[in-house]
């Protein structure tokens, strides 16, 4: 049972879209799907413009900075992929600012508002709607919403790579959000996306800039239904399907909100059997929970009950472990991955097993409909 924030498990109707023959991607019959999945792309990031890139969503990351960083960035580093925004801004001889702290910990608005007031440089902020090291969720809309209100030229990048697909997100003040293939939207790892605002396209056609990840010209050329390069016409047939599907059974305000109780359920039973939830604003795409025992949890989870669960990274990397929400999971393997846990706690000697857990979650998951 995989329950790793990603790759997701791929569910067997969208295998069996890519599965079909072969198609060119320089044909009027790719073109009619890519149209399609374009359409439902933009529906899904509620955006005016967006592009697919075959890449990972690093290369998405690096694409915005490199297509929306004129003057100086701000990045905000509350993990890993935090991190990271500022490493390509090093990779690239970008000026950059970075605020950071603690993994469990989301960035201030204010300080982000003062950073942009004490400098007149900055003219893009790079941020985490969900900050995956840690399964942290950012204020990234109402950071957006006042740095707009101090200056509307300043573009607010968002990676929503952990967020797409499992929570609504206003993208009202947002230029650039991104996402990526393997995550909420349960394709293989390989295709990038950024939902662009007309600003933001604005500013890329400005100054085209870089080759393979120039965003001009692969907006130019997607706006005619293609890609500047071979396109990942698998992936992109896979996404057509996972997005159709989604709107047909129910659409995506029905998944947030399934995903949403399936979270709450989730960190509740684990609260209830003395579980300590790690980040202090926790999104929906994953429960995070802190313990020294994360690895020997880990351990038995997958030797003994078949779950694969993720841990952490760098100072953390053993002293926590994640359990995905992103995607169709099943009802009875969220039930069962608190149980499991449960079990492994008994096993290790740390609480007695009782069937707290999979109670809680029962009755959160269930009795409060």
């Amino acid at each position: 049972m995989l329950l790793t924030p990603g790759p997701t498990p791929v569910p067997e109707f969208v295998r069996k879209a890519m599965a079909d023959v072969t198609i060119h991607h320089r044909t009027p019959e790719f073109e009619a799907i890519f149209k399609n999945t374009r359409e439902l792309l933009l529906e899904l990031f509620d955006m005016p413009e967006a592009v697919m890139l075959a890449s990972s969503g690093t290369g998405a990351m690096e694409a915005c900075v490199t297509n929306l960083t004129h003057k100086k960035a701000l990045t905000v580093n509350s993990g890993k992929f935090g991190e990271r925004f500022g490493k390509i801004c090093a990779a690239f001889n970008i000026e950059y600012t970075e605020i950071k702290n603690e993994w469990n910990t989301p960035v201030d608005v204010n300080a982000v508002v003062e950073a942009v007031k004490a400098d007149s440089e900055i003219d893009a902020i790079f941020i985490q709607l969900c900050e995956s090291a840690g399964g942290l969720r950012h204020p990234v809309e109402q950071i957006a919403k006042a740095v707009k209100e101090i200056n509307k030229d300043i573009m607010i990048v968002a990676d929503g790579i952990t967020a797409i697909g499992v929570e609504k997100v206003d993208t009202t003040n947002l230029d650039a959000v991104i996402t990526g293939s393997q995550k909420a939207l349960m394709l293989p790892p390989g295709l990038a996306m950024i939902g662009l605002s007309n600003a933001a396209v604005e500013k890329i056609n400005s100054r085209p800039t870089g080759y393979y990840l120039n965003l001009a010209a692969e907006i130019k050329k997607q706006q005619q239904n293609t890609t500047a390069y071979t396109a990942a016409t698998t992936l992109i047939i896979g996404l057509g399907a996972i997005l159709s599907n989604i709107k047909e059974n129910g659409g995506y305000e029905a998944l947030y909100a399934k995903t949403a109780q399936r979270a709450a359920a989730t960190r509740e039973a684990l609260v209830a059997i003395g579980c300590e939830i790690y980040p202090a604003t926790p999104a929906n795409a994953m429960t995070t929970v802190y313990t020294e025992n994360a690895p020997a949890i880990r351990k038995i989870l997958k030797t003994k009950y078949n779950v694969n669960i993720a841990g952490g990274q760098d100072h953390i990397k053993t002293l926590i472990f994640r359990i995905n929400h992103m995607g169709l999971v099943e009802d009875h393997e969220a039930s069962w991955v608190v149980n499991a846990i449960e079990l492994a706690m008994d096993e290790l000697g740390l609480r007695e097993f009782d069937g707290t857990a999979n109670k809680v979650f029962a009755q959160n998951m269930f009795k409060g409909n």
